[in-house]
């Protein structure tokens, strides 16, 4: 069995369960994951990118996230129903919300299990990753697996 730590920002759509479920062929895989929603500390550069992927109308609503306990409310949704369709899908799949320390969290949770290897499956980021300074670069030179960055899809 494949163990993947797959990282996530937004809940699974099921073009995205497909994609990941699918990548070893008949091979079981078993999924931890690890679901960080973007905050505050984001919000200029989510705004950036929207502007640079020329989704104007995401910039106008960038407030409208939720926040506090409204905002952990919702990530736990998130991660509930990602497993579920994990599961759904045959695969075994555990989970937690990551609250700060990304990386940390992601490197720990890397060697606890003995991952075989790491997806960050996101929203196009930019410019973080012009710079470098997105999750999937930053975990390569953490976290002693291989590291896929795969692109989340928008569709429900």
């Amino acid at each position: 069995m494949i163990t993947t730590v797959l990282m996530i920002e937004k809940p699974l759509v099921p073009t995205d369960v497909e994609m990941v479920t699918t990548l070893h062929g008949e091979e079981p895989v078993s999924f931890v994951v690890l679901l960080q929603p973007r905050g505050d500390q984001d919000r200029l550069l989510r705004a950036l990118d929207d502007v640079a992927l020329g989704e104007l109308e995401q910039v106008v609503h960038e407030d409208e996230e939720p926040e506090g306990a409204e905002a952990v409310g919702a990530a736990e949704q998130s991660l509930e129903l990602s497993l579920k369709r994990l599961r759904d899908a045959g695969c075994d799949a555990v989970g937690q919300i990551v609250d700060s320390h990304p990386l940390d969290v992601l490197k720990s949770v890397t060697e606890q299990t003995r991952a075989d290897e790491v997806i960050v499956l996101t929203a196009p980021h930019l410019v973080e990753e012009f710079f470098h300074r997105d999750w999937a670069s930053r975990a390569r030179h953490k976290v002693g697996v291989p590291v896929l960055k795969l692109f989340a899809h928008n569709e429900e």
